[in-house]
């Protein structure tokens, strides 16, 4: 489970979040949307303990991980993966470098490494490509990569940043199979930031509609589908003459 209650978090005079509250059940994926700027990254860099709030709490499973020192900071998020939103990974290193990183970090033998890594690139449609360097591979395998690092470690939790962004629809159709098919493989608890409607509805058990700092409305893609909330409606149907004005 996690859950974010009345979470604010502000940058000098910008209040990003606004006593936020949200809550993802265990085993279950929820996907927040938002125009740019709404806050969504900022919400998910709280669950990992990457930006703490200047009020309310961030719990993950049974730690209030929002409050707790490094030391079990650094201990729950050998349990996360993290997808970051251009992939994140470092250009000096092979990919199989850069998908072993997190099993180094926990401790996994050279040997066993090798081998969960080899597993997840071929779970991901990169097998045999260890030896590769991230400049030589498209930005959907790169993406790709990034997923197979955020998994290798078999986390409980799965952060998605902007999973799709920047590729073409073909691209963005497999990239949500393979969060589908992770989602029963690994059976984790996972947030997805994004904001690809389609690609939320396809993904997610739950949507959650962030505005003005808050969740504005919640529910099952089909809930979100049928709803004559104003605000709903403009995000849905791409429509600027419904959507408020930000403070």
């Amino acid at each position: 489970m996690i859950r974010l209650s009345g979470v604010t978090k502000a940058f000098g005079s910008n209040v990003v979040l606004r006593d936020l509250d949200l809550e993802v059940p265990t085993g279950r994926t929820v996907a927040v949307l938002g125009r740019s700027g709404s806050g969504k990254s900022v919400l998910l860099k709280h669950v990992a303990r990457l930006l703490r709030p200047d009020s309310g709490s961030v719990t993950v499973g049974d730690l209030e991980i929002s409050a707790a020192d490094e030391a079990r900071v650094k201990r729950a998020r050998i349990s996360m993966g993290y997808v970051f939103q251009f992939a994140a990974l470092f250009d000096s290193m092979t990919l199989g470098e850069n998908v072993a990183l997190p099993l180094r970090r926990a401790g996994v033998g050279r040997t066993e490494a090798g081998e969960r890594v080899a597993e997840v690139l071929e779970t991901v449609g990169l097998a045999g490509l260890q030896a590769k360097y991230p400049a030589e591979l498209s930005g959907g395998m790169r993406k790709r990569a990034g997923i197979a690092r955020a998994v290798v470690a078999r986390p409980r939790y799965l952060l998605y940043d902007e999973p799709t962004t920047g590729l073409d629809p073909v691209t963005t159709s497999v990239i949500d199979e393979l969060i589908l098919r992770l989602k029963r493989e690994v059976d984790a608890t996972g947030i997805v930031v994004t904001h690809d409607i389609q690609s939320a509805f396809r993904v997610a058990d739950r949507v959650a509609l962030l505005h003005d700092g808050r969740v504005r409305a919640e529910g099952t893609p089909d809930e979100f589908r049928a709803s004559e909330e104003p605000l709903v409606r403009a995000f849905v149907e791409g429509r600027q003459d419904l959507w408020p004005e930000e403070r």
